[in-house]
């Protein structure tokens, strides 16, 4: 029991670190550093791959393409930290078929790591499309949220009895927080984190020129539309744009649920817990905007993204626990 306890809990903060640490390769364009799969020029290491990796930084004219030794470490970096946690997943649905444990929540999370590995090879192979960019951040976000319920079910806990009121906020500040994370997935696969460099004005205005059509056309490739031409501005926009303004609804979900939270008895500090890590993304945000999206505030800002959706799924683990059985021992 307390070795999956404590594997659970591994698991759910190492799933934190592979999330940020995939941003930082990706913000770093450092996610072509190795341009097979699953190993780097079909070795195990980059220091093996270094004769392949100089013909190639010769053949693009120097380290400033995508490939060179350094890009290549941190896309390797990442994805040793994605096969260990993958194996620990694994484990932990071993465990709990084997342990007659509650079974949904371990056998979820192991699918979709098989899926992350699957859209983690295809975002190399298909040169970074931000439909394959986008999901593939999706996945490792839902990988976070699933481990933190289970890393949350191994302790045992009290309902609350006034918890049922504050379902349907907690529910819904979980959607519209997922919603924004998609949305700012596509800011980010699509290049457009400063296609609006003022705030709270974009381009100097409250409605900028525009392309929606363009923006949202999910089967393209990245940098074009769907007919093979290049994205214009308007385009870029348009994704930054939304993401900007779909901010103002996500905050005020997470705010409502915060808010009921605090008024619930025995949910304080699951409410408190909300409203901080809404304040420091919010935060964050707009310092990127401000400060031209300097790479260290910009992985804050994925890692803040993170941070707060698990600060909601635990909201949502206390509002629903008793609920159904299996959510108490998933």
């Amino acid at each position: 029991m307390k070795a999956y306890r404590t594997l659970a809990a591994a698991a759910a903060a190492l799933t934190f670190v592979v999330v940020v640490v995939g941003a930082f390769v990706r913000l770093s364009d450092a996610g072509l550093g190795c341009p097979d799969w699953p190993g780097c020029y079909g070795h195990l290491t980059p220091t093996h791959a270094q004769p392949d990796i100089a013909r190639t930084v010769a053949a693009q004219g120097g380290v400033h393409g995508p490939v060179s030794l350094a890009k290549a470490w941190k896309e390797m970096g990442h994805r040793y930290l994605a096969g260990t946690l993958g194996l620990a997943i694994l484990a932990l649905a071993a465990l709990a078929w084997i342990g007659r444990r509650a079974r949904l929540v371990p056998t979820l999370a192991l699918a979709v790591v098989a899926l992350q590995a699957t859209l983690g090879m295809w975002t190399v192979t298909l040169l970074l499309t931000p439909a394959i960019v986008t999901a593939h951040l999706l996945g490792g976000m839902l990988t976070l949220a699933l481990l933190t319920w289970l890393a949350l079910a191994q302790w045992p806990h009290a309902a609350a009895p006034a918890s049922r009121a504050l379902r349907a906020p907690a529910a819904i500040a979980l959607a519209a927080v997922a919603v924004q994370i998609a949305l700012g997935g596509w800011v980010s696969a699509n290049y457009a984190a400063l296609a609006c460099p003022d705030f709270p004005a974009c381009r100097g205005a409250a409605f900028p020129p525009m392309d929606f059509a363009d923006a949202f056309h999910v089967v393209r490739r990245l940098g074009m539309t769907a007919d093979g031409a290049l994205l214009s501005n308007e385009a870029l926009t348009a994704i930054h744009w939304t993401h900007r303004m779909f901010a103002i609804v996500a905050a005020a979900a997470a705010l409502w649920a915060a808010w009921r939270a605090w008024r619930t008895p025995g949910l304080r500090a699951p409410g408190a817990l909300v409203a901080l890590a809404l304040a420091l993304q919010l935060s964050l945000g707009v310092a990127n905007v401000l400060a031209g999206l300097p790479l260290a505030l910009a992985a804050a800002h994925n890692a803040g993204a993170a941070l707060l959706l698990a600060s909601l799924v635990v909201l949502n683990f206390f509002a629903f626990r008793s609920l159904r059985p299996q959510f108490r021992s998933a």
